[in-house]
């Protein structure tokens, strides 16, 4: 009678323990991830926060929840990154150049090797833009202008120190053309001051031209490549300038972020970065897909504040 049901009685002791033992720890993350946007809603930072939600969600089970922190450029949100928990569940938006220019140019509050990035996923290439009714037809139209006259035509673009700025000191350098440059306090009134006809030009990105449709006229992009959106449009370096760049976007983490966390964070983000229906929303709208996942990241931001330094000193020089 014994043996016969030892082996009931053996399971159900099996049972009882198991009850006592701690359960596995769930897969991160077990609850929606705050994802921090240093700018106003409706900018590139946005709208690709925007079409990674989903994404994320499928991936993870989890909402990736988007609130933003405005203010000083981005800086008032990038000067309190580090306060946060370093769990895993409050990612912060990265903008370059603006994380490498402001603490070269200024005091925002922090420095650039505070931000701790896990991934860059995307860069707006700068597009150098006119309205459609504009004269110049070509960059070299625009160039040969510009030589004419030094400093007489000018450019909007989105503030000072940003990649706009940063584009139109390359595009200096390059063509040995003086174009002034005029900022505003973003992208939108940049855009609304070209069509307005305040100025004869706008530095942009191809994220803007795809925005703006028949509006405007691009002349050429900042791309190793043609963009596969604007397969008409060349490149600068198809033309004989070496520009190539624009604002790159990652996300990071406060730096008490375990690397644990930090590498499954990168790993997500590699994940929808590599989905073909992201990759072709992103692209549709004008962004331009890279891949820094975080074990490249560190050596990538060496190589892109080695870049800045150079430009900030002739960005300072000529204030």
């Amino acid at each position: 009678m014994t043996k016969h049901f030892r082996a009931p009685l053996a399971g159900l002791a099996a049972v009882a323990i198991a009850a006592w033992l701690p359960m596995p720890a769930a897969a991160f993350p077990d609850q929606p991830v705050n994802y921090i946007i240093p700018f106003d809603p409706g900018g590139e930072s946005d709208i690709s926060a925007r079409f990674q939600q989903p994404h994320f969600a499928e991936i993870t089970g989890q909402d990736l929840i988007i609130q933003y922190l405005p203010g000083a450029g981005g800086a008032s949100a990038w000067s309190g990154l580090n306060d946060y928990e370093g769990d895993g569940y409050t990612i912060m938006g990265t903008n370059l150049p603006h994380i490498v220019l402001q603490p070269l140019l200024q005091d925002p509050g922090y420095d650039t090797d505070d931000i701790v990035n896990v991934y860059i996923f995307h860069f707006t290439p700068d597009a150098l833009i006119v309205r459609a009714d504009s004269p110049y037809e070509t960059l070299e139209d625009f160039i040969e202008a510009a030589n004419e006259a030094p400093g007489a035509l000018t450019a909007s673009g989105s503030g000072t120190n940003s990649a706009n700025d940063v584009a139109n000191q390359l595009f200096e350098n390059e063509t040995g053309a003086v174009v002034t440059y005029i900022p505003y306090s973003g992208t939108a009134p940049s855009v609304t001051a070209l069509l307005g006809g305040e100025t004869d030009a706008a530095w942009g990105y191809t994220t803007v031209a795809a925005a703006q449709g028949d509006q405007v006229r691009t002349l050429a992009v900042a791309m190793e490549e043609r963009h596969p959106n604007f397969p008409d449009v060349p490149t600068f370096r198809e033309l004989g300038y070496d520009i190539v760049g624009g604002a790159y976007r990652g996300i990071a983490v406060p730096d008490g972020t375990p690397e644990e966390r930090r590498q499954e964070l990168s790993d997500i983000i590699a994940e929808i970065n590599a989905n073909p229906d992201f990759i072709a929303q992103m692209e549709e709208a004008g962004f331009a897909m890279i891949d820094v996942p975080y074990a490249e990241a560190a050596d990538w931001m060496d190589e892109r504040k080695a870049f800045y330094a150079e430009i900030a000193e002739q960005l300072a020089a000529g204030r």
